[in-house]
């Protein structure tokens, strides 16, 4: 099976050495993203709610360019630098996502890139 790499300028290039996200057949999938503006390339301000906010912003736009929506994600993984935030994330999964909601993991790290408060993953499923 071949790999197409997805990108978007309206999400933050890749710090590293990987792509946005990468489509393997029916299935794409979204490289963490942490809050960064794309076009600033920093951490939002504003808190933990500017940062959740602009995670799921950002991944929408991976999203967007793989042809697809956050609706058409299957799985989810939270990372949070406090656990203390996880209602905060469920309040912003209610207004990005619609029934029915991906399967999620979260978890509590010690810490993430550049100082931020949170980063997701997805997988995404999407038609041929």
């Amino acid at each position: 099976m071949s790999k197409t790499v997805i990108s978007s300028p309206d999400a933050p290039q890749a710090i590293g050495a990987y792509s946005q996200a990468v489509r393997a057949g029916d299935t794409v999938y979204l490289s963490g993203q942490i809050p960064l503006s794309p076009a600033t390339m920093e951490i939002v301000t504003g808190g933990i709610e500017a940062q959740i906010e602009q995670v799921f912003a950002n991944l929408a736009a991976v999203a967007k360019a793989a042809g697809a929506t956050l609706d058409d994600a299957t799985k989810l993984t939270v990372y949070l630098t406090d656990l203390a935030n996880f209602l905060q994330v469920n309040a912003a999964m209610a207004r990005w996502f619609s029934e029915p909601y991906p399967a999620r993991a979260t978890v509590q790290i010690s810490a993430l890139p550049r100082g931020a408060l949170v980063e997701v993953d997805a997988i995404l499923s999407v038609a041929s």
